[in-house]
Order: structure tokens, then sequence, then C-alpha cells
């Protein structure tokens, strides 16, 4: 089964635009993503229904951050572009009459609420500034990055 990739790639397109003193157009963050223009507007729609980012129309418009960073968490991104359920386990039956099951499936179910809370909480407890924070100190750290040009594209993997 493939993973969604949906949040580190948005988190990957944020954090670049957030370096951008300019929009970002569909084209060239589709370029940055390997994917197609439509496919970057449809996943980034949800994050300006959300508030996160704004989209310009025409010459020298495009995607731009609409908030500061540390208003907006990794939890928030994920929830804004429609990802998925964090756990893709489940039972066999939701109402089984096999006691066995039942013992089965309430261990699982309690297992994954346990996890998915823990997972919640971290990706809230995350901004989107403690990420570009930590590039920051990797640049530092390497001498200086390219941040604001787009990187070597992604290998094409469309949401």
């Amino acid at each position: 089964m493939r993973s969604d990739s949906r949040l580190s790639r948005m988190l990957h397109v944020l954090l670049h635009m957030a370096r951008h003193e300019r929009p970002m157009t569909s084209e060239a963050i589709a370029g940055m993503l390997g994917t197609n223009p439509v496919v970057v507007r449809r996943t980034m729609a949800g994050l300006r229904e959300a508030g996160y980012v704004r989209s310009d129309k025409g010459h020298g418009g495009g995607w731009a951050i609409a908030v500061p960073l540390d208003t907006v968490s990794l939890l928030d991104v994920h929830r804004a572009v429609g990802g998925p359920r964090l756990f893709a386990i489940g039972n066999d039956r939701a109402n089984p009459d096999c006691a066995v099951e039942k013992v089965v499936n309430a261990a699982i179910e309690g297992a994954l609420r346990e996890a998915e809370a823990q997972l919640i909480a971290r990706l809230g407890a995350v901004s989107l500034a403690e990420l570009a924070r930590s590039f920051d100190a990797r640049c530092r750290e390497a001498g200086g990055c390219d941040a604001p040009g787009p990187t070597a594209p992604l290998p094409r993997r469309d949401p």
C-alpha cells in the first residue's frame, strides 16, 4: 500500500514559500514536486480555505503564506489538505458475534485510539515556525542553503 505524502509534500512547499519574497506559481510548485499544476491547485485549495495561504491571479500572482508560521501546526496542515485517517488498521467486522473477535477488536481499537491521540498531540505541538528554525539551523551547520529557489524535483507521486 502506497503511503499518503500530502502532509510532507505540503510542509515542504510551505517552507519554501515562507522563504520566497514573491508568490510561487502552481507551475513552479509542481516542478518542485514533480507533479501536475492541477494537483497543486487542488491540494493548495484546502490550505487557502483554512486561511493559511492566499492565491493571487495574473502576472506576479501565485501562492503565498497568509499567516505567521508560528500560528500553524503540522496537524493544521494535515487537516487542511484533507489528509486521510492517521491509521488504516481496522477491525474485520465492527459488530462480531464471536466473543474472541470482540476481545481482539477491543484490544486493537484501544491501542489505535492511544496511538492516534499521541500522534495528534505531537503534530499539534509542532509549528511551521519550528520547522523553519530547524531548517535554518541545518543551513547554518552546513554553511548555507539555497532555500529560496526550488530544489531538485522530487520523484513524481501525485497524491
